[in-house]
């Protein structure tokens, strides 16, 4: 072959070359992107993450878990029917509220466990009168996050007993009264106490490693809490709230492991609050606003990522509409529709389960994080 062909045949395999690389499509369902260099300010994505979601997120739920707290002195100072009540509905108020920051498991969050100490569902009823019975017990320990938390609570108001006056019986004429309200109040007061601690360091010190952190790593803030955040989705929203009481992890359904078990019908509540945070979060949404700022779906428009067709952001938005259609046919109380028609939840979980492989694959892919933590569950 000629020098000539030779350098004929080059310039046609650089021009198949560059003309492959820049179809920012793909006919066979990959993921691809059009920008082949990732110069996304990831700073102001981390400041608008930091500054307008985070921090008022769990600015709010201080102010509503320090609210449960003086309802919960109130009702054990008084134990009768309106205190009752009242307390019932500063828990309620606190536990939708939390849903806003249970995903951000990252800094103070993780090194107290705190999604853990506040939400750890079905509670350990058993444990729970018996550390009431004993007068004994650290909630500190890691092995008994089963006892406390808005779980903890909702038996203790809910379900201790089968009516409301043998309920605030116990907090009053039982001969154990008094360890039953300080366990109560020491409940909502853990709940509040976490809090000060992770809002507190967020505010003086947490803030500003986290932004300052852009690096495009597994140590850099936009990886560690991208792996947060579909953690949060993928184990805490589809399978917590959803897929483990349905049955899509078992041999049976799990009626009993449904989140707010004894308040009965809140469960549904605190999913669709859960799934609008999850949302508002991809979208960049400031805390009770519609204002959006940098986030997932503005880095993905950013880096032009196409699948089949489509912007990668707007198919994932799509998805959470299409999960919240089919959850809003879902009864107010998941036991009842576990035990009535659990078909509804299983096509929840399905919905649910499409936004996985969207999140966790083809956005992480498009970005360039990997995944650092392991998934057990088998989908």
């Amino acid at each position: 072959m000629t020098k000539g062909l030779n350098w004929v045949l080059s310039l046609l395999t650089i021009a198949v070359i560059v003309s492959c690389s820049s179809d920012s499509g793909s006919d066979d369902g990959t993921t691809t992107g059009g920008n082949n260099q990732d110069n996304f300010n990831r700073e102001t994505m981390l400041i608008n993450w930091a500054d307008n979601i985070i921090i008022p997120s769990y600015i709010s739920f201080k102010a509503d878990a320090d609210a449960m707290v003086t309802a919960t002195t109130t009702f054990t100072t008084t134990p009768n029917q309106a205190n009752l009540e009242n307390l019932r509905a500063a828990w309620e108020t606190a536990y939708l509220s939390f849903q806003n920051v249970s995903m951000f498991e990252i800094g103070k969050a993780e090194e107290e466990r705190y999604r853990n100490r506040l939400n750890v569902y079905p509670t350990n009823t058993t444990e729970i009168e018996d550390f009431i019975a004993s007068g004994s017990y650290d909630l500190s320990l890691p092995s008994t996050i089963d006892a406390q938390g808005f779980p903890a609570l909702d038996y203790l108001i809910y379900g201790a007993a089968n009516t409301d006056t043998d309920i605030i019986a116990l907090y009053s004429t039982n001969a154990n009264a008094d360890n039953y309200k300080q366990y109560l109040n020491e409940l909502s007061q853990t709940i509040a106490t976490l809090t000060d601690i992770v809002l507190a360091d967020w505010q003086t010190n947490f803030r500003d490693t986290f932004v300052a952190n852009t690096s495009s790593s597994s140590t850099g803030s936009v990886d560690k809490l991208a792996n947060d955040y579909i953690l949060y989705y993928e184990k805490g929203l589809r399978a917590g709230k959803i897929g483990i009481p349905a049955g899509n992890f078992s041999n049976e359904t799990l009626p009993e492991n449904v989140e707010g078990f004894y308040r009965k019908d809140l469960s549904k509540a605190l999913f669709n609050a859960s799934l609008t945070a999850t949302q508002n979060f991809f979208e960049g949404k400031h805390f009770n606003s519609n204002t959006e700022g940098e986030s997932f779906k503005s880095y993905l428009n950013f880096l032009n990522t196409i699948k089949n067709g489509d912007d990668l952001s707007t198919l994932i938005v799509n998805q959470f509409e299409a999960s919240r259609t089919q959850g809003n046919l879902l009864n107010d109380d998941f036991t009842q529709q576990i035990e009535s028609d659990n078909s509804v939840m299983l096509l929840t979980f399905d919905e649910l389960q499409r936004n996985v492989i969207l999140l966790k694959v083809d956005m992480l892919q498009a970005l360039d994080i990997n995944v650092d933590f392991v998934d057990t569950d088998g989908d």
